[in-house]
């Protein structure tokens, strides 16, 4: 099966949409749509004609574009069970253990509740790929608006055993205030400097800092280390439980 071809772009003020276009079959997937017109100008640009449509979770700013590509394309809307009765025009209802093909690519879905309560992600691992909307960003992790602490760490918690040269395809262009906290928890985390630098550059020069690669989010990301004794130690919770040390965390990055 060949790989997807992925077209990132930009909506509203800071989010992500993405186009997945299987070249094999011509199907063509768009992740969280916020709105429909940017949408619509790539498919022009591209000649691609949309077939699916994936949510992750039902907030607008990632399920606003959802009926006017409906009405315009026919596509199918996907997302996630358990948020079904919020997800504008859903068809096919997804959860935990369930796959979801897009033309010959398989998307692997994994049920990821803390940022909301029924928050899902793709992951093709043809294409190396996860689609991880609001809960795991680059260097950060979603606001807990329906979830728990403990409940966030198990669903980052089975992403972070995915293959470390996973791509991660966020929500949102938040990497440099991110980056800005994590640094405040492990500021002896010589990885995570080095990669400060990087965002820094990155954002100076105008270009995204999205997709990240997974291997990076495992030595830098402080919502991805809460059972590292290094940040244990540097936050005073030494032998605390991970699901207490990301709870901490989060809360500190609540009031930063």
């Amino acid at each position: 099966m060949a790989a997807l071809t992925i077209h990132q772009i930009p909506v509203l003020a800071d989010n992500y949409c993405y186009l997945l276009h299987d070249p094999t079959t011509g199907v063509t997937a768009v992740i969280d749509p916020a709105e429909a017109e940017p949408i619509l100008a790539e498919l022009k640009k591209t000649g691609w004609t949309l077939s699916h449509i994936l949510n992750t979770h039902h907030h607008g700013d990632h399920t606003g574009g959802n009926l006017a590509l409906k009405a315009a394309t026919g596509a199918t809307i996907a997302g996630p069970a358990g948020e079904s009765a919020r997800i504008p025009g859903i068809d096919v209802k997804l959860g935990e253990g369930d796959t979801y093909a897009v033309g010959s690519a398989v998307a692997s879905i994994t049920d990821v509740p803390g940022h909301t309560g029924g928050h899902i992600a793709f992951y093709f691992s043809d294409s190396k790929a996860l689609f991880s909307g609001d809960s795991l960003f680059a260097l950060g992790c979603g606001r807990l608006t329906e979830g728990t602490g403990p409940q966030m760490w198990r669903s980052l918690d089975k992403l972070r055993h995915l293959p470390p040269e996973t791509l991660v395809y966020c929500g949102h262009e938040y990497t440099e205030s991110n980056a800005r906290f994590a640094v405040t928890i492990e500021p002896e985390n010589a990885a995570l400097a080095k990669r400060v630098t990087e965002v820094k550059a990155t954002r100076a020069a105008g270009k995204w800092t999205v997709p990240s690669l997974l291997a990076d989010e495992l030595a830098t990301n402080p919502f991805l280390r809460a059972d590292a004794p290094e940040l244990q130690a540097a936050i005073g919770m030494t032998g605390h439980t991970p699901a207490e040390v990301f709870t901490e965390v989060r809360k500190r990055k609540d009031v930063f």
